[in-house]
């Protein structure tokens, strides 16, 4: 089956309808770290509050979301992803009122942290729903589930650069404030919606195996979560190192076009990691986009426009996909089957927590020394990544399987939900 064939056989299984509501409930998180950012920063002058309240709101997520995660494996998916759709939306359009009537500090911060502690992350949880979709389709599960990740990272890349470019085009449009009361909605209306997509009932109590659950917290688990978090600073960083130029010109509301450019080239990359040979691991492909990360982080110190910076950034985002995706399938080897779905929320919440280190630690910089500054922890990060995968090459290839076995041989016939 060819890839896409298996596109064509994932689109077929799970509707149309499905694939809309899950990629457009997804762009709400993606609005949220850069809106909060450019509200609070354009308010209140300081880059180092802005990038605080937007770090808060991360790293409230990135604890959150774990935790959602196991309940939705208890309860299901339907009633938690539907209870944070809805607190989700009231919580960005109470940051906007905060904001708007100059509350303290402190109250700016906890906001953005209540609200970023209840936002569904809907790109991992629909990775989950992915194996019970395809489990009737026997010796074609395999490769069709390898299928639906590779679209989940290419759809999270693009929701990173289109999240981006809403905030972008709602401030131009209107203000910060619409960007986010924009995302309140569409949380409220698509989150909802793929809350109550009947394919939410199909996660309830899957894929576990016989003889329990297996132990998800492994070196090996520990090093990905690590290259997550490096990537996580590296969209902090950039982020925020746009916000001050796009502010610095004048254009705010610029910031989220330049940082969506990183989707962008992420996106294409993304569809191109397919043609990839098989024989070239996954621990090799990360080590190569992390050297690649570096060198195309290093124009970013020189850039002093906003053209440039956009260019730039486009360039990066050719690497960022292939780490992103290597790591991501390194971890679903590396953990067992019936924790995959917890591998993928907590990669998510790391990545939020990289972004709020990355995004406060450059805010503060900026304060003090400009785009400059900020552009300067986009590239300390990818050096980080570079060493995390250059170290740890033998930890990888030790608990990577050479083969994957077969989903139905992994997950016994009476795990399959009925009806």
């Amino acid at each position: 089956m060819t890839p896409l064939a298996s596109y064509r056989r994932l689109l077929e299984l799970a509707g149309p309808t499905y694939v809309l509501v899950a990629f457009v409930g997804r762009l709400p998180l993606a609005m949220s770290q850069l809106g909060t950012l450019l509200l609070v920063s354009t308010a209140t002058g300081s880059y180092g509050l802005g990038g605080l309240s937007a770090g808060a709101l991360a790293v409230a997520n990135a604890v959150g979301a774990p935790v959602a995660g196991s309940l939705a494996d208890r309860v299901g998916q339907r009633p938690v992803v539907l209870v944070q759709s809805l607190l989700g939306a009231a919580g960005l359009a109470a940051l906007v009122l905060v904001v708007d009537r100059e509350a303290a500090d402190l109250a700016v911060v906890l906001t953005a942290a209540a609200t970023g502690l209840v936002l569904p992350q809907v790109g991992p949880l629909a990775r989950v729903r992915w194996r019970p979709l395809t489990r009737a389709t026997g010796t074609q599960q395999r490769r069709l589930v390898d299928a639906a990740f590779s679209y989940e990272g290419a759809a999270d890349e693009a929701s990173f650069a289109i999240g981006p470019a809403l905030v972008g085009l709602s401030v131009a449009a209107a203000s910060p404030s619409g960007a986010l009361l924009l995302a309140a909605v569409l949380l409220a209306v698509f989150g909802s919606a793929f809350a109550l997509d009947p394919s939410a009932r199909l996660t309830h109590g899957q894929d576990h195996p016989v003889g329990g659950r297996g132990r998800l917290v492994g070196a090996a688990f520990v090093v990905l979560v690590a290259a997550q978090l490096t990537i996580g600073m590296l969209f902090g960083a950039t982020q925020t190192g746009a916000t001050v130029l796009a502010t610095d010109a004048g254009r705010p509301g610029a910031a989220g076009l330049v940082h969506a450019t990183l989707g962008v080239g992420s996106a294409i990359a993304g569809l191109a990691t397919a043609y990839v040979p098989e024989r070239f691991p996954h621990q090799r492909r990360a080590l190569v986009a992390a050297c690649a990360l570096l060198v195309l982080s290093l124009p970013l110190l020189l850039v002093g426009s906003l053209l440039a910076a956009a260019g730039t950034v486009l360039l990066l985002g050719f690497a960022v996909a292939p780490y992103m995706i290597a790591v991501f399938s390194l971890a679903e080897r590396v953990v067992p089957l019936a924790r995959v779905g917890a591998a993928m929320t907590m990669l998510a919440s790391a990545t939020g927590l990289g972004y709020a280190l990355g995004s406060s630690l450059a805010g503060r910089l900026a304060d003090q020394s400009g785009a400059t500054a900020a552009f300067c922890v986009t590239v300390g990060a990818t050096v980080l990544a570079v060493v995390l995968m250059s170290t740890q090459q033998r930890r990888l290839d030790r608990a990577t399987p050479q083969g994957a076995a077969p989903l139905e041989a992994e997950v016994p016939a009476a795990a399959t939900p009925v009806g």
